[in-house]
């Protein structure tokens, strides 16, 4: 394999030692290539952007699932992208969803369905950052490439006794992981520090006797405080009133959200605007459902949700409606819903309406 040019070494490399506690101990994992065998570049990808955000045991059976439907990126290609969203249902954080189906018809589409191999090229396809890029070129092409995540910063920070909190010393980690980036192996040597730091340099009661860096670790009396992070403020809580429009069939009328945005190209049960502050009534409610209303009823209780950097709290009107659908939307049987890609939000809207309305 094509390596980088050769980057200077710390005198006191600990890569060799972490290596060979890797080829002892290395995790199974399904989108990993055996020992002496060539990672697949799509198996790479894939499992490193379903990964982002999301448990390994989570993983594994979407990375299975998502193979045994397209095995080959030319497949994944040339779906359609509600069915890769509705495969998603579960991961969260669907934009990674739509990035993926977008970066899949660029890679057929522009490099012949080879991914490029060299991080400043694979930066620039959709969805893959800094992170992803170094991963793909150090596993699947075995470049020497810096590779930081979570697992990583924890065990720079350990093993550096970094006190700074995070993120303020997020450039500095990355710096530490360069330091000790091999020019050989790299891959291996990612893969090295993100099993130690998810196995044995875990967050909480670190196995401090089995790590295989104990005597070199600065940070070993106060491993378990590390990384700090800075405190965290309080989240928002947003508001909304969600609109379930019932047909005289018992049809539901569906909405898809902007491509571009929280949720962005999924289905919903239309809704308000979500704002902070309270809830709006009257016309200034009625007047954000996608059909004309003649009257709606207020549903008892209230869908509380939580995303990452906000609250919601969504009360739930109901009315009957004879309408063509308008654009965007579409009237669906509750029994089909299982057919479209609704985020968790709006299953608990779903659940909330059929057990009230």
């Amino acid at each position: 394999m094509e390596q980088t040019a050769s980057h200077s070494r710390p005198t006191d490399d600990l890569s060799p030692r972490l290596l060979d506690w890797y080829d002892r101990h290395r995790r199974k994992m399904p989108w990993r290539a055996l020992p002496d065998a060539v990672a697949d570049p799509y198996h790479v990808w894939l499992s490193e952007i379903m990964l982002q955000q999301t448990t390994v045991a989570t993983v594994g059976g979407y990375f299975e699932r998502f193979l045994g439907r397209w095995p080959r990126i030319e497949d994944l290609a040339a779906a359609d992208l509600d069915d890769v969203l509705h495969a998603w249902q579960g991961l969260g954080y669907y934009a990674r969803a739509r990035n993926l189906h977008k970066c899949a018809q660029v890679v057929v589409g522009d490099h012949g369905g080879r991914f490029p191999n060299r991080e400043e090229e694979l930066l620039k396809l959709p969805g893959i950052g800094r992170y992803t890029a170094a991963a793909i070129a150090a596993i699947a092409f075995g470049r020497r490439a810096v590779v930081v995540d979570g697992n990583v910063e924890r065990v720079m920070a350990r093993l550096h006794r970094v006190t700074e909190p995070l993120p303020d010393c997020k450039p500095r980690l990355y710096d530490l992981a360069d330091d000790h980036t091999p020019d050989t192996r790299a891959g291996d040597y990612a893969q090295a520090v993100m099993d130690l730091g998810a196995t044995i340099c875990i967050p909480k009661s670190p196995k401090c006797i089995l790590c295989p860096l104990i005597d070199a670790c600065a940070g070993r009396d106060i491993a378990e405080t590390l990384p700090r992070r800075r405190p965290k403020g309080d989240k928002p809580t947003r508001r909304g009133v969600v609109f379930w429009l019932v047909r005289l069939d018992g049809a539901v009328l569906l909405r898809r959200r902007p491509e571009r945005g929280l949720l962005g190209g999924m289905m919903e049960i239309p809704s308000s605007e979500w704002r902070e502050g309270p809830v709006a009534e009257g016309h200034a409610v009625t007047g954000e459902s996608p059909v004309t209303l003649s009257g709606i009823t207020e549903l008892p209780g209230l869908v509380r949700h939580t995303f990452t950097h906000f609250h919601l709290e969504l009360t739930v009107t109901s009315a009957r409606v004879e309408a063509e659908p308008p654009e965007d939307c579409t009237w669906v049987l509750p029994d089909a819903f299982g057919d479209y890609a609704l985020p968790t939000v709006m299953k608990k809207v779903v659940r909330h309406a059929l057990g009230r309305a």
